[in-house]
């Protein structure tokens, strides 16, 4: 998919890698001069130098997207190195970090982790970022969400909690910038394929493992969905073909959501 982001300035929060990364290569790969913020350093370095190295335009930002001073901050060294700013992607997002539980033994500090980074990081980058992107409308902003804000998953309280608080955050940001010029959308993906992934899908023999191949007979296509799926979906939001699409949340889980494919 080709599009035309010529001129344009991207942030991609958690750009270093994962989705993000390949985000970041998406917009760069069609002409967007982007700016990774991350806390993940040496990622972010790493992925930034090897977006150079093929010609792009790219930088790399230490922030926190829940620390309105740090994101400030990075505000002005966007703005002072790529110039007015056009997109922005809240992709920053974490997850559980110990072993699932319900909700009566979820602990108190993973609740306020997830959601400090996964609904009150996009608030703030937002709040942030935003007041820059009206100095030069139109706009783009494409928050990443997850199926898990859409369908009631168990085990994941704060994670399905915050995801679901984007979902109707995008919205509510649609109702309000739209008029301003700026169009607000979320992705929604399914299971995705990644690096902190594949010791969850696949087994020493490169097959699925069992508790994939049970997850994966949700999904009608079978198979785990890759970054570069969910990139491609952002890609259609910020482009200027899509001048008409706002408040959506455009879901990319290979039929998850639309029901199950097995007999009952």
């Amino acid at each position: 998919m080709k599009v035309n982001l010529d001129e344009n300035t991207a942030i991609v929060t958690g750009g270093a890698q994962g989705i993000g990364k390949a985000i970041v290569q998406s917009l760069v790969e069609n002409g967007a001069s982007v700016a990774i913020v991350d806390i993940d350093v040496q990622s972010g370095n790493e992925t930034t130098q090897e977006i150079q190295e093929t010609g792009g335009k790219c930088i790399f930002v230490e922030a926190d997207v829940a620390n309105p001073q740090q994101m400030e901050s990075a505000a002005k060294t966007i703005t002072s190195e790529l110039g007015d700013i056009q997109i922005l992607i809240n992709n920053a997002g974490i997850n559980t970090r110990s072993e699932r539980v319900p909700i009566h033994q979820y602990t108190l500090d993973d609740w306020h982790r997830i959601l400090q980074v996964d609904l009150t990081g996009v608030f703030v980058v937002s709040r942030t970022i935003i007041p820059y992107m009206l100095k030069n409308p139109p706009g783009r902003i494409v928050n990443i969400s997850s199926i898990a804000g859409l369908v009631p998953l168990r085990l994941q309280s704060a994670f399905v909690a915050a995801k679901a608080g984007v979902v109707n955050l995008t919205r509510s940001m649609a109702l309000e910038l739209g008029p301003q010029g700026i169009l607000v959308n979320a992705v929604a993906p399914g299971s995705t394929l990644t690096k902190g992934t594949k010791a969850l899908f696949y087994g020493e023999d490169g097959a699925y493992t069992e508790k994939a191949a049970s997850l994966l007979s949700h999904i009608p296509l079978g198979r785990p969905g890759n970054v570069e799926e969910i990139a491609a979906a952002v890609l259609f939001l910020v482009a200027p073909e899509a001048s008409y699409v706002n408040g959506t949340i455009l879901t990319v889980d290979g039929g998850w959501t639309a029901g199950y494919t097995r007999d009952w």
